[in-house]
């Protein structure tokens, strides 16, 4: 599992250095995005994911690789609103959002070790097309979470699904890495 963290952790480092420097040049103009968007630019990244998966042609000149960081990215700025509200201006630094950015990652890659303990790594056991619909039911779990005004009765909340989104995202960059 060593190997795990260390190709987690090259992972989100590219992660952060594209959402650091998209930062730099939009500021965090996507703090004023509400949980349902963010939700669905994921949905939209995971749908062209799975049709590059499906469809022989492709038209635009942007690979899965890209997607499944994106993915990433608009989990933990999902993460980060869920935890400090949508704010109607701007109003992170690039220094204080990297910082939250950090802290939700933290959080998201104990979970991956505690589950990954757990389950063995059954993860490397996987087809990326598999993670891809796995990622695609915890969006249509987190849109009925989120037609439920955020409740639920049994079930994980909305930031635990972003949070499995995430770590599914990584596992499948790096069978995508593994397999270049």
């Amino acid at each position: 599992m060593q190997n795990t963290s260390k190709q987690y952790d090259e992972v989100i480092s590219t992660c952060r250095e594209l959402f650091v420097n998209k930062m730099s040049d939009y500021g965090s103009a996507w703090r004023i995005l509400r949980l349902p968007s963010l939700t669905d630019q994921i949905f939209i990244k995971a749908q062209r994911i799975r049709g590059l998966q499906q469809n022989e042609v492709q038209k635009v000149d942007e690979g899965e690789v890209s997607e499944f960081i994106g993915i990433i990215n608009y989990c933990i700025m999902a993460l980060i609103q869920l935890e400090k509200g949508v704010v109607e201006q701007p109003d992170l630094s690039v220094d204080e959002a990297t910082k939250l950015y950090d802290k939700q990652v933290a959080i998201t890659k104990q979970l991956m070790q505690d589950k990954n303990h757990d389950y063995g790594e059954a993860w490397r056991d996987m087809r990326v097309s598999s993670l891809t619909d796995l990622i695609l039911q915890k969006l249509l779990r987190v849109k009925q979470i989120e037609d439920n005004s955020g409740k639920t009765i049994v079930s994980e909340g909305i930031d635990a699904n972003y949070q499995d989104m995430i770590n599914y995202a990584v596992f499948a960059l790096i069978h995508i890495k593994e397999q270049d």
